[in-house]
């Protein structure tokens, strides 16, 4: 039922929204050239690596050390990069993933091969699953919380998974796009979440 749910959402995520995927792609080649799209290998299902791509919202550096979180106001995050950041847009290439069958709508966000290392065999269950384009930490302001927080989230979603929560969390994640992470840092949405 999960596979079919994130079959029928991609396929009709990127039906519709191909002109905003056009204009993006554009936007970033005229203002910052190319590459268009960032990609990079993460941890799927069972630790097999997969690559994801994003819509590229820094400066184009190949020696760039790709191990530490960018910050939204990174000095080489572009001007236009921080507004992708800001809304989500730069993650929606990845919902070729989702179509794909190597990642799922909802789910633990996919980790830099290099984490693998530091989990214990608790947070190894974070791989139990495939990753996700958003989740828990997504709705709770990720780029807010440390690295332990979001395994956390994690694994309460893996522990109460069902379609239910799923539908919660994308609904709740369009409402975290539309308003603004911030707002939910002083208001979290967990205060309401069932």
């Amino acid at each position: 039922m999960k596979r079919l749910f994130d079959l029928a959402v991609s396929s009709l995520t990127l039906l519709l929204l191909s002109p905003l995927f056009l204009a993006t792609a554009v936007i970033i080649w005229l203002t910052d050239g190319r590459p268009i799209l960032y990609s990079q290998q993460r941890l799927g299902r069972q630790g097999q690596l997969i690559t994801i791509h994003k819509f590229r919202s820094m400066t184009h550096n190949p020696n760039r050390q790709v191990n530490a979180q960018v910050r939204l106001h990174d000095p080489e995050v572009t001007g236009f990069g921080r507004f992708i950041r800001r809304t989500k847009i730069d993650e929606l290439p990845q919902i070729w993933n989702v179509w794909v069958g190597n990642m799922s709508v909802v789910g633990p966000r996919p980790a830099l091969p290099s984490s693998l290392e530091t989990y214990d065999a608790r947070q190894r269950r974070r791989l139990d699953v495939k990753g996700g384009l958003t989740c828990l930490a997504q709705i709770y302001g990720s780029s807010h919380l440390s690295w332990d927080e979001r395994i956390e989230y994690d694994l309460e979603y893996i522990a109460r998974q069902s379609f239910w929560l799923d539908l919660q969390i994308i609904l709740k994640t369009v409402i975290v796009v539309l308003l603004g992470e911030e707002r939910f840092i002083k208001h979290p949405l967990r205060n309401n979440f069932t």
